[in-house]
């Protein structure tokens, strides 16, 4: 415990205390859900805590291709929602999984793992490169095909965004971005679906009911914000989806510019002290991808709802991390930042004893 991030812990308060109040406000009943999914994510977080991860990294390419294999049974025998494949039943208990949400933390665990490997020396070759690639390439395609494109592209952003950080030569990236500004427009009309287009072209031209109604929320939050019974957007249900896409926009409807402010700055803070231990962990590179991933997860998540609650990105259906009410998400991040402080706990362990 003399290494056990305190500061990361105090960091993550202020988001749960925030969410709890405005769920609160939201719905009672969503609050007693989000009570019980906050529990559950503390429980996990000390049994995740307290796993020898460092001794078990042969375990991680497993888990990676089992999920692998579950986003396969998702295409071939897969549960099929509003037009979309993303769930596997399980038998006899009758519940239903979303493998896509797993991969995001497995996909970081194998990087490290990868990367802890076969470490940059300084930066990695083409080579190197299109072999790393590969392990964030397969899973993208298979999620994208469920068609789960918002996910599928977070998924790409947040692996090649590690490898960025970790090192890899400039002339590598300059062909990527070229190549993918070449084949944008081609991507666009031959490969994705026709409401993924539509919502692209409401995105540029006509905002849907739910940007609108988000962006009435916003505008009428003005500078300080408004009282609960004032806010009639939310308390009048014209805002959809309150609680979890939109929460954001309740957020400014009720604190304001102040409150918008307010809770970008904790996110940057957040951010900035999960990039500053990577940058000191130096050659420890199965911590320094994870808190760097993490980091990149989290900025990623809160820019493109932030964005689309304003309609300045397009609409993909994706949660504000650590605000949004819902089990999945927050369990998901309870478990990341649950092995970020195991391996920063155990640094010294693994300096005097040798184990890896």
């Amino acid at each position: 415990m003399r290494k056990f991030d305190f500061l990361l812990i105090l960091l993550l308060l202020p988001f749960i205390f925030v969410s709890l109040f405005l769920v609160n406000e939201i719905s009672h009943k969503l609050f007693i859900k989000e009570l019980i999914y906050i529990s559950i994510g503390i429980v996990v977080f000390i049994a995740v805590y307290f796993i020898p991860i460092r001794k078990l990294l042969w375990v991680i390419p497993i888990v990676y291709w089992i999920n692998i294999i579950l986003l396969l049974l998702v295409d071939l025998v897969g549960i099929k929602i509003l037009g979309a494949q993303r769930w596997l039943k399980i038998p006899i208990i009758n519940l239903t999984i979303q493998p896509s949400e797993f991969m995001k933390t497995t996909l970081l665990l194998m990087l490290g793992y990868l990367i802890y490997r076969y470490p940059p020396r300084p930066t990695y070759t083409l080579k190197e490169f299109l072999r790393l690639s590969l392990y964030i390439i397969i899973p993208f395609l298979l999620i994208a095909k469920e068609p789960d494109l918002g996910t599928a592209l977070i998924l790409l952003i947040i692996g090649f965004g590690v490898l960025f950080i970790v090192g890899v030569d400039k002339k590598i990236w300059i062909t990527l971005i070229v190549g993918g500004v070449l084949f944008a427009p081609v991507a666009y009309k031959y490969l994705l679906k026709d409401y993924q287009k539509k919502r692209i072209e409401n995105f540029l031209t006509h905002p849907s009911y739910h940007v609108k109604q988000s962006m009435i929320a916003i505008g009428s939050g003005g500078f300080s914000g408004k009282s609960k019974n004032e806010a009639t957007q939310t308390q009048l249900k014209f805002l959809p989806i309150a609680s979890s896409d939109f929460i954001f926009a309740y957020l400014v409807e009720r604190f304001g510019f102040l409150g918008a402010i307010g809770i970008i700055f904790l996110y940057f803070i957040l951010i900035l002290h999960l990039l500053n231990v990577a940058e000191k962990l130096k050659d420890d590179y199965f911590a320094k991808v994870m808190f760097a991933g993490v980091a990149l997860m989290i900025f990623v998540y809160s820019y493109i709802n932030i964005a689309m609650t304003m309609n300045l990105g397009p609409v993909v259906g994706v949660p504000l991390p650590l605000l949004s009410h819902g089990g999945t998400s927050f369990i998901n991040f309870m478990i990341l930042f649950a092995i970020l402080e195991n391996l920063i706990s155990r640094k010294d362990f693994i300096n005097t004893h040798g184990v890896k």
